[in-house]
């Protein structure tokens, strides 16, 4: 049997279940994402120095998907993947299959089980891989049964394709629908679920999923920093380079809402979540992710970062959490004012 050499260390990474009662795989508590960075403003080595960064940390799970940069985030990915030639059982890689690249044949796009099964078989292409240790549903479709949906994913495990499903922002009544129909057809059913999850954005994840979290399921968060709110960079407008700067057309209304009262109400709490993390030794960004990565329901965090310094500075988070007791949680809470 050839010699496979390790290339990972764990460093001070924490890791999680994927899904704490219905999939044992281990994932890293802050993981990275490509979503409006990689294919679209970051190309070539700077992708690979990201995720080199990432893995300098301990970081083990890769986030992306068919939609992102039309295909491209998943070529770039790919891309690295290849060059960084990490061994294949030492990272967890996902993407998401729905809304398709920008084809206009019908089926390229949705959760027919067509589009379930041949979307996933592009993305493999692009990423340069046999499987993902993941494939999500990146949405619901109300067009297509839920057998029929269920039924694709399956199959997408059963090819070995990828080793579990999971959605993302798909309703609690939608996801407990995809488990009675595989208990009652044998059927696979999702193990994770891909929401949105921060401090000024709690409600669903918090509220609407706790069926999903008892059923054993775990999450794989997105937008944790609120789209770059939460770090205090919009504090005094929009700093050239920031999300909000790089996709105007995305973030329009976002970017709008901030001189609103309501915005200028919550970069007032930002200012003072600010104070909380220089008190315990870290900054806003940091204490945002690790007031995010302190609920249990939450497997990874997933990270954005268009440099290597960004992955360093928010793995920095990791040293916040112990320092989360009751009191400064407490004192959090008191600034949001938004807990459920």
């Amino acid at each position: 049997m050839p010699y496979v050499e390790s290339k990972f260390d764990p460093k001070d990474m924490q890791f999680r279940p994927l899904g704490p009662k219905l999939a044992g795989l281990k994932v890293s508590l802050f993981s990275l994402g490509g979503w409006l960075t990689y294919g679209g403003t970051q190309k070539g080595n700077i992708v690979k120095e990201c995720m080199e960064a990432a893995w300098s940390h301990g970081i083990n799970f890769f986030d992306t998907a068919e939609v992102y940069a039309q295909g491209e985030c998943e070529v770039e990915m790919g891309n690295a993947f290849k060059e960084l030639n990490w061994p294949r059982d030492e990272y967890v890689l996902s993407t998401k299959v729905f809304f398709g690249t920008g084809r206009k044949e019908p089926n390229t796009r949705g959760l027919s089980k067509k589009h379930i099964v041949e979307g996933l078989k592009s993305s493999l292409a692009r990423l340069q891989h046999s499987y993902v240790d993941v494939v999500f549903a990146h949405r619901y479709d109300p067009e297509i049964p839920m057998k029929e949906i269920v039924e694709a994913f399956t199959q997408t495990i059963n090819m070995n394709l990828a080793y579990y499903w999971g959605t993302s922002e798909w309703s609690a009544e939608q996801i407990l629908e995809a488990h009675e129909i595989a208990e009652k057809y044998n059927l696979i059913a999702p193990v994770v679920e891909q929401p949105q999850y921060n401090a000024f954005h709690r409600e669903r994840f918090e509220k609407e999923y706790a069926p999903c979290w008892e059923k054993g399921m775990g999450s794989t968060i997105w937008s944790p920093l609120a789209s770059g709110i939460l770090t205090g960079k919009y504090d005094k407008g929009i700093p050239e380079g920031s999300r909000f700067a790089t996709n105007k057309d995305f973030f329009k209304d976002s970017a709008a809402k901030l001189q609103s009262e309501e915005g200028q109400a919550k970069l007032e709490k930002v200012r003072q979540m600010g104070k909380i993390a220089e008190k315990i030794g870290g900054n806003t960004t940091q204490l945002a992710l690790a007031w995010a990565a302190k609920n249990p329901n939450v497997s990874t965090v997933i990270l954005g970062a268009s440099k290597p310094e960004q992955v360093h500075d928010n793995c920095k988070a990791l040293e916040l959490l112990p320092k989360l007791t009751d009191d400064i949680m407490k004192e959090i809470e008191d600034i949001l004012k938004n807990k459920p």
